[in-house]
């Protein structure tokens, strides 16, 4: 059976070309050590690292410190926890919006233990923010907001620009978790006034999984406390935590394999169009969601969750079987049709909630570059089927 793959926002695949030779060279060898070995072989990989970092800093348009400030991690959690474990402090405020993920909110709710309060500024049935509400939510200990680009359940875009102003305009931190979005639109750190931005190397920008970090401005980091510490390579005479970037947020030795498979993905990237990537994902996203509308125009047995459009949204498209339990129908789609997907509540109870699909949650289509229009009939097709749609009539997608 032929599988097709459509649980892009979980992570990429396939993964960009050149990432797994790249990989498997590394390890066949020298797979040495880096800032710790004196020997030609360590010199070459620590100056792949240090061109990785500059990559990012390019793609994400941030002049900050240039390289040292791009920090990496094992994943956007890990990211996450470093920022907002280490900036917060006991009767400091955040501001979050009703769509978060779990690796923003779950932090937020273990710091609460310790004195950290956090608002949600709600959002539309669509996953939309509404964000004159966050004027009404501000304290005088408010420190920071921290939100996501991009929605994992639903696809729906957060208006950064306007939230970069709102916390430039109310002196507060903005940190940004940029999962479903790096690599794939376009993201601006001095034009969005974005303080700090955490980024996964295993989704947009298809490099492995295991990659992460995030990109800080140095009155930022200074202030910042490091979750973990240990050695560095660096000033090993004293066992003071470094002071400087990137080693004061990267103890132990790094994910070298995986980084260097996201030197390639990012070079790939480079070298191939951003823009024309988005725009096929988001052919792809508008031809999904008409068709399903064409299946079932009232919704009835197949129902699009969120946006109906590709206005501010990335290539996400949750859809409910209310008739059917989305578990067996996830699975059908799996066993009978070879189709990828992922159903629940993605990590994302709050999102769910706003949108009204909690507790039962959503079944989950997203699209990379490499799906095609004749994956995505085959998907409608079988979701006609197991709804009991079957083809109808004024389909318009021709399956």
């Amino acid at each position: 059976m032929e599988k097709i793959y459509l649980d892009q926002a979980s992570t990429s695949f396939p993964k960009a070309p050149g990432v797994a030779e790249t990989v498997c060279q590394y390890l066949k060898g020298p797979a040495v050590n880096v800032n710790r070995g004196a020997y030609s072989a360590a010199y070459s990989v620590e100056e792949q690292i240090f061109e990785t970092r500059e990559q990012l800093r390019r793609l994400f348009h941030f002049s900050s410190g240039k390289g040292k400030n791009v920090i990496f991690t094992k994943n956007i959690t890990e990211s996450l926890n470093i920022l907002l474990k280490g900036i917060l402090h006991p009767g400091d405020h955040v501001l979050v919006t009703s769509m978060e993920h779990n690796a923003v909110m779950r932090p937020l709710v273990q710091l609460q233990e310790n004195g950290v309060a956090f608002d949600r500024i709600p959002c539309r049935p669509d996953g939309s923010l509404m964000l004159a509400e966050a004027e009404k939510l501000l304290r005088p200990e408010t420190k920071l907001l921290v939100c996501l680009h991009g929605s994992n359940v639903c696809g729906t875009l957060m208006p950064v620009r306007e939230i970069g102003l709102f916390c430039r305009r109310h002196k507060i931190l903005f940190i940004l978790d940029a999962a479903q979005t790096a690599g794939v639109f376009p993201i601006d750190m001095e034009e969005f006034h974005i303080d700090a931005l955490a980024f996964t190397g295993h989704k947009g920008l298809r490099g492995p999984q295991g990659t992460g970090g995030f990109l800080i401005r140095d009155e930022l980091a200074a202030c910042t406390v490091p979750l973990l510490s240990g050695g560095t390579g660096s000033i090993s005479h004293t066992e003071e935590v470094p002071a400087f970037l990137p080693d004061r947020f990267e103890p132990g030795t790094p994910n070298i394999p995986g980084i260097l498979g996201l030197h390639a993905a990012l070079s790939f990237l480079e070298k191939n169009s951003m823009e024309e990537n988005l725009r096929h994902e988001m052919e792809l996203t508008a031809y999904f969601i008409n068709g399903i509308l064409d299946l079932d125009p009232e919704e009835k047995a197949l129902k699009v969750i969120g946006k109906k459009n590709i206005d501010n949204r990335c290539a996400v498209v949750s859809v409910q079987t209310p008739e059917i339990d989305m578990a067996r129908a996830a699975f059908e789609l799996d066993s009978e049709y070879g189709i990828m997907t992922r159903v629940g509540l993605h990590c994302a109870p709050s999102a769910h909630k706003t949108l009204g699909t909690y507790p039962e949650g959503t079944i989950r289509f997203s699209f990379g570059p490499e799906n095609t229009k004749e994956e995505l009939d085959k998907a409608l097709s079988a979701l006609a089927k197991i709804t009991g749609l079957h083809h109808g009539e004024g389909i318009k997608n021709g399956f």
